[in-house]
């Protein structure tokens, strides 16, 4: 964290910071798309939705995963210090057969694992991520 001198902390700009999210899938038949792309300070989560039963991972390359992306972004605090918080890139290796709900509560479980400060929830196919300050 940095303090930065003669910075006013404006609440509607800092809140509306977050990490821009982002997927892809590597899977043959199982899909993620992004539905909500912005995990924001200010609580807005960001959303992505799995469809499909997973083909698999046959070998060690990233055929048969799906990935999820949070980019970097900094912040400032109420204090006046800015926060930098880093990227993620998340890869779910898939097993033949694999549901769309099982994918997502995988992606959820490693989130929630992490140490980094995202929570997320799935529901089904679809998993919402968002922004926590532990």
């Amino acid at each position: 964290m940095k303090k930065k001198k003669g910075s006013v902390y404006n609440p509607e700009v800092e809140l509306a910071k977050g990490a821009t999210l982002d997927a892809a899938s590597y899977d043959k038949t199982q899909k993620i798309k992004v539905t909500a792309a912005k995990v924001t300070v200010g609580g807005i989560p960001g959303r992505a939705e799995i469809s499909g039963i997973a083909t698999s991972r046959n070998d060690a390359s990233i055929n048969g995963c799906l990935g999820i992306w949070l980019s970097i972004f900094r912040y400032m605090r109420p204090d006046g210090t800015t926060d930098h918080v880093a990227g993620w890139n998340i890869m779910l290796p898939l097993k033949a057969g694999q549901t769309a709900a099982t994918s997502a509560k995988a992606f959820a479980e490693l989130i929630n694992s992490g140490t980094r400060p995202y929570r997320a929830a799935a529901a089904g196919g679809k998993i919402k991520i968002v922004f926590t300050l532990k």
